[in-house]
């Protein structure tokens, strides 16, 4: 009998070793709170495969779109698959097709592919269920999707296109910003939880945050 509960320990030891060296760790040990504002930029530490899925391994953003050049804009996480970028002047972010102000300088996630995915460790500071918004562009109706810690927590959310015809310039239909207050809804526990962003239907859209907004419970 010992023999066997020795065997058991050893083989749930190994299993408890593999997980936690295969799950990835808070962007510079900083959990990202909920309610509040996720910054898709600060998704978890430990690359490909264990802190986010990317269709390839550069970050067409940071270091590519934005040559590497010393600064902290042009060089965040540059050696990782998520690509990244921030908003500029020039009339590309600050275009007049806008449906919403854009802050310059920020960073958010791009070039975006479906079934590409990220993850997020966060705390939950209170328990219950939270409406998700969104500051995004979108060059076509698309879909999103969240998990918490590995299962589906939301079913795809709609992210409707913000192209506009208007524009002439091909390449500014992914600088558009919008924000919708609620794409869908999020229940909740209290505690530390990883949640999943997943790219569903179509990409083509820029991320700048997730807001989780005041719990319906």
């Amino acid at each position: 009998m010992r023999k066997i509960l020795l065997t058991i320990t050893a083989a749930a030891l190994i299993s408890y070793a593999f997980i936690y060296t295969n799950t990835g760790k808070p962007w510079q040990g900083k959990m990202q709170q909920i309610p509040g504002r996720l910054e898709c930029e600060y998704y978890d530490e430990g690359g490909e495969g264990v802190a986010y899925h990317d269709t390839d391994s550069i970050n067409n953003g940071s270091g590519k779109l934005n040559p590497a050049n010393g600064t902290f804009l042009n060089e965040f996480r540059m050696k990782e698959g998520v690509d990244i970028s921030y908003t500029k002047t020039g009339n590309i972010d600050n275009n007049p097709y806008n449906k919403v102000p854009r802050d310059l300088n920020k960073f958010y996630v791009g070039w975006t592919q479906p079934g590409e995915w990220i993850n997020y460790t966060v705390k939950v500071n209170k328990a219950g269920t939270y409406p998700i918004g969104v500051l995004y562009t979108a060059n076509g109706d698309g879909t999103i999707s969240l998990d918490i810690d590995g299962k589906d927590a939301t079913g795809p959310l709609k992210i409707t296109s913000t192209h506009d015809d208007r524009d002439t310039v091909q390449w500014r239909q992914w600088h558009h910003w919008n924000a919708s207050g609620s794409v869908g809804s999020i229940a909740l526990k209290k505690g530390i939880h990883v949640l999943t962003l997943h790219i569903v239907t179509n990409g083509n859209m820029n991320l700048d945050y997730l807001n989780f907004g005041k719990t319906e419970k």
